[in-house]
This record gives structure tokens, sequence and C-alpha cells, in this order.
């Protein structure tokens, strides 16, 4: 008996061991996942530094432990639960977090954010939310919904349409306007959008909006800019029709564009790149709309700021935003080969960030 009760205790000292080792396995386990690289999916951003156009002096923030309340996050974006958003918008932001990653993309996808970006970012503190624009992608509507939160119109009906685009009576400021400090904050604590849409379709739609159309009477694209751009990039100097799309196209398409827009200003925004306009491989967006999916995406982004039970975006007129191949391939039949591939070398960023195909006239 005494043989039995000594292998008894074997049996318990044996199993003792097997526990202390299992514990410490949970334990190994537990320290790598609390103390593992945050390189993930929703891991917090680090303050910018902002670059701005006129060389300011950077403003380094002490980190808070507790921000103020006015910077409080709000939106139901911000609930930290990634996986409740639909899939194609997380789809989205791992591409673009995928191809700001590229290096051999660097210089296409990347850009300071400087004034001219923070120019074209407008606020809404009372929602903490912050909207880029990007012309010729419906803004004017996203506009007029920031315009009713902000407290300027109490209805989208009632905001004159010569309203909405004058900053100085719109009530919407620009992040440009705030300090370092409040810029930093904003950026990292607010919802994010901005909304995209075929590369070429928005040129197309920049060139009939501004040098065809001119809806709104601004005289200056057709008598100082495309003047402008006609003396430099029209081969045949006799002919004497307005600006064609095939002289836009070698504009944008020309490695030295930038000397004619500096003297253009402000309104080269229609169809600079996304890039230069909004930097998202170092802003980090909550959502990137599409002009193509708008019907579902603008509801979503209401409901992603928390704002979906205060404000409705416009009705979308049907097939407005369908993609129109067919008037794609139109406007770039009679352009040549050579003039298409340097028009796609300069905006094949944001084919690439935002998942739109390399156009098949180029393939073919």
């Amino acid at each position: 008996w005494l043989s039995s009760d000594n292998m008894h205790h074997q049996w318990l000292l044996l199993a003792a061991c097997f526990w202390v080792i299992f514990m410490f396995m949970v334990a190994s386990k537990f320290i790598t996942l609390t103390f593992k690289d945050p390189d993930g999916y929703g891991a917090k951003q680090e303050p910018l530094i902002l670059t701005a156009v006129t060389k300011v002096e950077e403003v380094h923030v002490p980190e808070e432990k507790h921000w103020p309340e006015e910077f409080q996050p709000t939106g139901r974006a911000f609930s930290g639960n990634l996986i409740r958003q639909p899939l194609v918008h997380m789809e989205r932001l791992e591409l673009l977090r995928n191809v700001c990653r590229d290096t051999a993309l660097r210089d296409l996808s990347h850009t300071a954010v400087s004034k001219f970006v923070l120019d074209r970012i407008f606020v809404c503190d009372k929602h903490k939310i912050l909207f880029c624009q990007t012309p010729k992608v419906g803004n004017t509507q996203w506009k007029k919904v920031l315009i009713v939160l902000n407290g300027a119109f109490s209805s989208i009906e009632e905001i004159p349409e010569n309203i909405v685009h004058d900053h100085e009576k719109n009530g919407l400021p620009r992040l440009s306007s705030f300090s370092d400090s409040e810029i930093k904050k904003r950026l990292n604590l607010y919802f994010k959008f901005f909304i995209v849409r075929d590369p070429f379709e928005r040129l197309i739609s920049a060139f009939k909006d501004k040098f065809v159309h001119n809806p709104r009477f601004e005289p200056w694209y057709r008598h100082e800019i495309a003047p402008g751009i006609i003396r430099k990039y029209r081969k045949n100097r006799t002919e004497t029709k307005g600006l064609q799309f095939e002289d836009f196209v070698r504009y944008l398409g020309d490695p030295n564009h930038r000397w004619l827009d500096v003297q253009f200003g402000d309104h080269i925004i229609h169809w600079v790149t996304y890039v230069e306009l909004c930097a998202p491989c170092e802003i980090t967006y909550s959502v990137i709309g599409h002009h193509e999916t708008l019907e579902d995406d603008a509801p979503y982004i209401l409901k992603a700021a928390g704002i979906d039970h205060l404000v409705s975006y416009p009705t979308i007129p049907p097939g407005i935003t369908v993609y129109n191949r067919t008037k794609v391939e139109r406007y770039f039949s009679g352009i040549s080969k050579r003039d298409i591939r340097r028009l796609y070398a300069r905006f094949e960023g944001d084919f690439k960030l935002f998942g739109y195909r390399e156009p098949d006239f180029l393939l073919n």
C-alpha cells in the first residue's frame, strides 16, 4: 500500500507541473498580445506635423491624457468596432493603406499637409466633422449638409445657390483658419471623409463645366485660363475655336504643368489630383465615398458620422452617378495615345489609391 501511495503522490506532482506549464503559456500569450506593435487596423494615429506652404514653424502639442470637452470625438465610426462597417468601406481603407505603403508610387500618393490642403477641408465643430472638398464629385450637396449642421440655415431647401460657394456667408470655416494645435486636434479626433469618382470622368466633367457650359458665369476660365492653355499646347495655331479637350489633356499631362498652375491660382482645384487636394496618405480619413455608389455611400456616411437623424443627403437624380464608359471613350477617341499615357501617369496615384481600373483604351 505504500507503493500505491507513492505513485498517487507522483501523479499529483506531475499534474501540478502540467498545470504550471499551462498557466505560464497562457500568461505568455497574454503578454504577447498586450504589447504587440499596434500597426493594425484602427491603430491610434500619431499627431501630424503640419508643413504649411508659408513654412510656419512647427508647433509641437504636448500629449494630453484628457481632451477638452469640445474636442471629444463623436459619431458611431469612433466606436472602435470596425467589424460593423460594411465590407466595402473597410476594403477601400485597406487598399488606401496598402497603396500608401508602395514606395514605387510615393511621388504620386503623398503630399504635404500644406495650407492648400487645409483650405480644402471644411469644419463642423458642433458635430466634430471634417469634409475635404474634391470638386466635380457632387461636393455642392455635401456643403449644403454641413451648412445646415453648422446652423446657418435650418434646411437644405432654404439655402440659396449663390450662398453655397460664398465662403463669407455660408458659415463653413476652413481648417486653415485654425491654429496649428487646433488643426492637429481636429485631424486626430474628428470624423473625416471625402468623395472620389473615376479620375478621367471627373476631368471631363471639369472641362464641360468650366470651359463649355460655365453655368455659374465664371468668365476667367474662358477668357484667361483657356487662352493660356491654347497658347502653350495647341498644335495648330491657326485654329480660332475655343479650348478643346485635346488642349486640356496636353496641359494636364505635361510634367511641367506647374508653371501654368501658379498663374491660374486656386482655380486649378477643379482638375488637380485627389492626392493634392486631400492628402489621403497623410490624413487618416474615416470614410471614402465613391460617386458611383453615392446612393449607398451617402446614407452610410451620415450614419457613421452620427448625424443621420439630423439631416438627409439631397435626392440624387436617377442615373447621374453611373459611370458613363461610352462618354469617356468618346472624349478620348481623338486624343493621341502618347497624350493619354502622360495624363494617366499624372493621375495614376488616384487610380490606384481608390481602386479605379486603368482605362481599356490604354490597354488596346
